[in-house]
């Protein structure tokens, strides 16, 4: 009985005193300090629906910043040299030399839990091994798109771009990791060729494109206002244009070549100096709800990256093969890869040439 009298009064003792220590310590431990109100998001023109943004900014009290670069080289450059974003969306072959240079953070997944809703297919994949890096985003086709009532025959093949008929009235956006590897893929190569010897053929190639050309602002958000003036008789393009062109009264057709298509990935990065990137990791993890991917997806018209949400996705587009494409429209399609560092300097003179007296 004393043994259990002893214990009981020490417990009643020692339980309160207890219960305030850890009080105590609790108010003690450190808070994490609050998060910036503002959201920098470095991307194209256009390329996230004002919508999403909004609808974060109400959920979380965080102010998307929306700023517009012209093209990955510009973003990268802008990284490069110092430059404040929270978030950058950028093609892979592109982020290797940041990666090399340490410029990007390593992603903290105990605030991204909906990346498990993420494909397969665009997990791990080379440029950046286990996701330590980058979350996938848009994905889609590169294809020709033509006037049908203007260019007077059937286009089957990225060659149709050297026409000579079309001299004038060939639509050119100035991406090099667009057109370079449609040159190579002209010519029989691949979107990827590492051959010297190939790659000197797709400098004389685009050479040769050059009376053809009209050059594309990287501001525009579409050709399809170019092609229905007329401006612009055929183009490379992608399945947000076509899409917009369906719209159309002018008769817009969008090819799949028959070399293949150009595949291509849009991934986000947060650069290492980001001033809020537990907030861009916390926009990540909004826009990979299956709700939020699939209202991206009805207002952009490209594909996200993301499972789930076919029931969610408009039934127009996703029965739509341009921008869900099928296995026989992808046989010979290839993804660009990152350009290994050895041909930088060769792939840029390419371009350099390309460019040359080009306003």
């Amino acid at each position: 009985m004393k043994k259990n009298g002893f214990t009981h009064s020490f417990l009643g003792n020692f339980l309160p005193a207890l219960l305030i220590f850890a009080v105590s310590l609790a108010a003690c431990a450190p808070k994490e300090p609050p998060l910036p109100s503002e959201l920098i998001l470095y991307n194209w023109v256009d390329y996230m629906p004002q919508s999403v943004m909004d609808a974060f900014a109400k959920e979380y009290g965080i102010t998307i910043k929306y700023v517009v670069y012209e093209s990955q080289e510009q973003a990268v450059e802008s990284i490069q040299s110092g430059e404040k974003y929270d978030l950058v969306v950028l093609q892979p072959e592109v982020i290797q030399p940041l990666l090399e240079e340490n410029l990007l953070k390593t992603l903290d997944y105990r605030n991204i839990p909906n990346f498990k809703y993420v494909s397969a297919n665009f997990r791990d994949l080379a440029f950046d091994p286990g996701n330590k890096h980058t979350i996938p985003y848009h994905w889609g086709t590169t294809g020709i798109m033509a006037r049908t009532d203007l260019v007077g025959r059937p286009i089957t093949s990225w060659n149709d771009l050297w026409d000579p008929a079309f001299a004038g009235k060939v639509g050119i956006w100035p991406i090099p990791r667009s057109l370079i590897p449609i040159a190579l893929k002209s010519l029989g190569y691949s979107a990827n060729s590492e051959d010297p010897a190939e790659l000197e053929k797709a400098r004389s190639r685009l050479l040769e494109l050059k009376p053809n050309a009209v050059i594309i602002s990287n501001m525009e958000e579409t050709v399809v206002p170019m092609l229905e003036s007329g401006e612009v008789e055929i183009t490379f393009g992608w399945a947000y244009d076509a899409s917009l062109a369906q719209e159309s009264s002018q008769p817009i057709e969008y090819i799949i070549p028959q070399e293949g298509a150009i595949l291509w990935t849009d991934h986000f990065v947060i650069p290492v100096d980001a001033n809020n990137p537990r907030g861009a990791e916390l926009f990540l993890n909004f826009i990979l709800q299956t709700e939020i991917a699939a209202q991206i997806v009805n207002e952009s018209y490209y594909p996200m990256a993301v499972d789930g949400i076919e029931s969610l996705v408009l039934p127009e587009i996703l029965s739509d093969r341009v921008i869900f494409p099928d296995n026989d429209q992808l046989q010979n399609a290839e993804f660009t890869m990152t350009i290994p560092p050895h041909l930088k300097p060769l792939y840029e003179d390419i371009w350099a040439s390309f460019m040359e007296g080009i306003e």
